[in-house]
């Protein structure tokens, strides 16, 4: 059983990204030993819907799945309303789920899983203003501050993020 303290983890992010979803959950996922690394479709500095800012250690394009883990990806609406229309961000999240990685999603953050086209017959959480497109791509939508369904972890809101973290490392260290 692996510990999350070995996990190496991948967060993708861009401007718009909700400043705890992405700042708050690094932090504890750092807190817990995991090594993160931020993710962005370029190098440079995004800012956060509230006005915090977060220096990527790559662009997305630089990544390569088999170096991580884990893949999470934090809200806020702008943030993965740009990253599924990158064809490199959807092919990540869609590599991750193939190969049976861990995935976690929080707020806005599933629409990036609906567009990889991987919440068909899954149970999954969110914001509610997504909840019909995850409704429409095949998922079982409910209302909880974490769910996990096989490699895949959602999560609501920035309330839920010690929930959220919580159910990372459980299903972290729950895989082979």
């Amino acid at each position: 059983m692996p510990a999350i303290a070995d996990a190496k983890i991948l967060l993708i992010a861009t401007d718009g990204f909700e400043d705890s979803e992405l700042l708050e959950t690094r932090r504890l996922l750092d807190e817990k030993g995991a090594k993160t690394t931020l993710a962005s479709p370029e190098k440079k500095q995004i800012k956060g819907d509230n006005g915090r800012t977060a220096d990527p250690d790559c662009s997305v394009d630089d990544v390569r799945e088999g170096d991580y883990d884990l893949l999470v990806l934090p809200g806020g609406v702008q943030n993965p309303d740009k990253l599924r229309m990158n064809a490199r961000v959807v092919e990540i999240v869609r590599a991750f789920a193939d190969a049976g990685k861990p995935l976690a999603a929080i707020c806005h953050g599933p629409w990036l899983l609906v567009e990889a086209d991987v919440v068909r017959g899954r149970t999954v959480t969110s914001w509610p203003s997504i909840r019909t497109d995850l409704k429409n791509a095949g998922a079982d939508v409910v209302d909880r501050e974490a769910v996990t369904d096989a490699n895949i972890v959602t999560s609501r809101k920035p309330e839920d993020i010690p929930a959220f973290v919580e159910a990372i490392a459980a299903l972290y260290e729950k895989a082979d």
